[in-house]
């Protein structure tokens, strides 16, 4: 992380907060291996910025962490309601972790609504902090309490701490000229410093990134920083919070290097910028915004600097037209969208398979079908990706496994699309995007060289000896065609998605010449260079949990649990979802069982089953949410028991 230089005052300013938190000291403090938070509100009462800020100091601490954001579909769903709950999950560690946790370990509920939507995820003796200003009776009747559940005994199995936020708020900050409605926007910042003060969180990194965001607002930076500073206070002064928790830093999870937290989306992009460099090439992005992919336009729109170019088109057609226009050109192309958008995109992709010219797609899944659920999460666009074609139209998939690893895949799909001339699928998902750890900034010599070879001139001889460029004369090995750009003296040649002759390039409907371009098509998607696969197996187990995408984390950490409780499993995670990794039929083989859990109804476990004959067991979710490490663990030793 780069250091910054404060100005006077804010070096004053953090010199305060330094000695408010040295009075920690006065209260009891016990250390913790892990936590779980979760910041639940009404979708305006800022709990994406709170959970984001506790995020980001906690990263800086040197915790490790996974986070769940969550929120309604609606723009703006209505106030004080069950469907309108925004939340925010945070789970942070001394050690390596790899979800965001099964069940929180605090709740802070800023009203009515956000306490009955989570109430139900936290276990027994959780500790609760409730907003109490806002369990007015009209709010509790909207979402169905008849009674006030801070008062009916409901709660009594949690540690509940009412805090009157929304009255503390307005009063530390009754000195600035705001009105009350403005001066209550900041309960989220109160409620960000006492929860700091709760954990031992770093201060100065929020009061720098408040007086940032409020630069051209200094009096409102001003109010929110003093918010903050009075939560933090309030927990230092009050008798209801008599202890506050310390989690060290995760010394021993990282190897060395320089880190920085960061959400699937924002590596996503990072790495298409790298690839991009590695390459050589400029970096074109026709895109139309659709959630949750609409991150990766708005931050490549930002780096201008490395040569990148982002179009917002009118639709999704005309986006990935104009991506594949700029592949044509000699760029690296991309277009981003999630499931809807890739079924309008689907004849462009057909036309960019038998073009053969590199283009990235990346999928951000979301809840369907249709509309669906845009917010939620899910696994269910793989059979779209692999066959939503008309005729042959193979195309290469990847899929990320973390936040973090959407880097890797991005220059992963680039190298393939590079290097074969095809279109590729990388299929990251809501989970992913939002969600967020820590990143190992890599160095420059780590990351693949992916420079090409344009078309420099005459590529094959014919019989009367004439020299004559053949667009889709092949390279031996990956067989893919030449790149050649449009405009070089002596490379014309036709394109369009009629077929074309072997070659030639030139428009074909012989019987004879369809066969084998169909085939030598598939043949090169066949082909890709994919490493083979490991496999997780200390104990020579009988089963084996085959994942891909984002259910690595919970995988894993249900793995974990299993093999502490003495159990022997087996686990490997796909990456290649097209072509699979040579090795995958062998490995499927080894064991006696093989289990699939998918955020779907089974897809990958469909294409095991017919590719190789594997009466793969599939366990499957489809309710907009991530797996839970412990209802994988349940389901996987039935599996081992059965």
């Amino acid at each position: 992380m780069t250091s910054q230089v404060s100005s006077p005052a804010e070096q004053a300013d953090e010199a305060v907060a330094g000695e408010q938190r040295k009075a920690v000291g006065a209260k009891d403090v016990r250390r913790l291996d892990r936590v779980i938070i979760r910041f639940a509100g009404d979708s305006g009462d800022g709990m994406q910025l709170t959970g984001d800020r506790f995020t980001s100091e906690t990263a800086s601490f040197g915790n490790d962490l996974s986070t769940l954001p969550n929120f309604p579909a609606e723009i703006r769903a209505p106030a004080g309601t069950l469907p309108g709950v925004s939340s925010f999950q945070l789970h942070f560690a001394d050690h390596d972790i790899l979800t965001p946790g099964d069940a929180p370990n605090v709740l802070v509920a800023m009203n009515p609504a956000a306490l009955k939507a989570n109430i139900g995820d936290l276990p027994r003796g959780a500790e609760v902090i409730v907003n109490t200003d806002e369990f007015t009776k009209r709010a509790m009747q909207k979402v169905g309490y008849d009674t006030s559940p801070l008062e009916d005994g409901s709660l009594d199995g949690y540690q509940v701490h009412p805090v009157p936020l929304t009255t503390l708020t307005v009063e530390a900050l009754k000195e600035f000229d705001l009105t009350r409605k403005e001066a209550e926007r900041s309960k989220n910042m109160f409620a960000l410093g006492l929860l700091s003060w709760m954990y031992h969180r770093p201060t100065e990194g929020t009061e720098r990134f408040l007086r940032s965001k409020f630069a051209k607002k200094p009096d409102i930076a001003a109010a929110n920083i003093a918010a903050f500073r009075a939560g933090w206070n309030f927990g230092e002064t009050t008798e209801d919070f008599a202890v506050s928790y310390e989690v060290a830093p995760a010394a021993t999870a990282f190897p060395p290097g320089v880190y920085r937290n960061i959400s699937g989306n924002l590596a996503l992009s990072y790495g298409l910028i790298a690839a991009s460099r590695q390459a050589d090439l400029p970096l074109y992005l026709g895109s139309y915004p659709i959630t949750p992919a609409s991150d990766i336009l708005h931050e490549l729109s930002k780096h201008k600097n490395f040569g990148v170019r982002t179009f917002q088109a009118e639709d999704e057609i005309a986006g990935i037209g104009a991506a594949l226009g700029a592949a044509f050109g000699g760029s690296l192309a991309v277009t981003t969208t999630s499931g809807p958008g890739v079924a309008l995109k689907s004849e462009t992709i057909g036309l960019a398979v038998s073009l053969e010219l590199p283009l990235l797609v990346v999928d951000i899944q979301r809840g369907g079908p249709s509309t669906g659920l845009p917010t939620k999460t899910e696994q269910a666009d793989l059979l779209q990706a692999m066959f939503g074609r008309n005729g042959e139209a193979p195309v290469p998939i990847v899929a990320p496994r973390t936040p973090a690893d959407c880097f890797d895949a991005a220059l992963e799909a680039a190298r393939i699309a590079l290097t074969y001339r095809t279109p590729v699928f990388l299929l990251s998902d809501g989970y992913l995007a939002n969600g967020s750890e820590p990143w190992r900034i890599p160095d420059l010599e780590e990351l693949p060289d992916l420079r090409v070879q344009f078309a420099q001139g005459p590529n094959h001889t014919l019989d009367d000896g004439t020299e004559a460029f053949w667009p889709y004369k092949r390279d031996p090995q990956t067989l893919a065609r030449p790149w050649a750009i449009p405009g070089t003296p002596g490379l014309e040649h036709r394109i369009g998605g009629i077929e074309k002759e072997d070659g030639t390039g030139n428009i074909s409907y012989a019987p004879a010449n369809h066969d084998f371009m169909v085939r030598i098509r598939q043949a090169k998607v066949d082909g890709i260079e994919v490493p083979d696969l490991d496999v997780d197996d200390p104990h020579e187990a009988r089963t084996l949990v085959l994942g891909w995408g984002s259910t690595y984390g919970p995988i894993t950490a249900a793995v974990r649990r299993l093999r502490r409780a003495g159990e022997s499993i087996a686990q490997t995670h796909l990456r290649h979802l097209n072509p699979f990794p040579k090795n995958l039929g062998a490995v499927l083989e080894r064991y006696d069982k093989v289990v699939i859990p998918e955020m779907n109804l089974g897809q990958l476990a469909t294409l095991i089953r017919a590719k190789y004959l594997v009466d793969a067991h599939s366990y499957t979710q489809v309710n907009g949410m991530p797996f839970k490490a412990e209802q994988l663990a349940a389901a996987l030793k039935e599996a081992i028991d059965g």
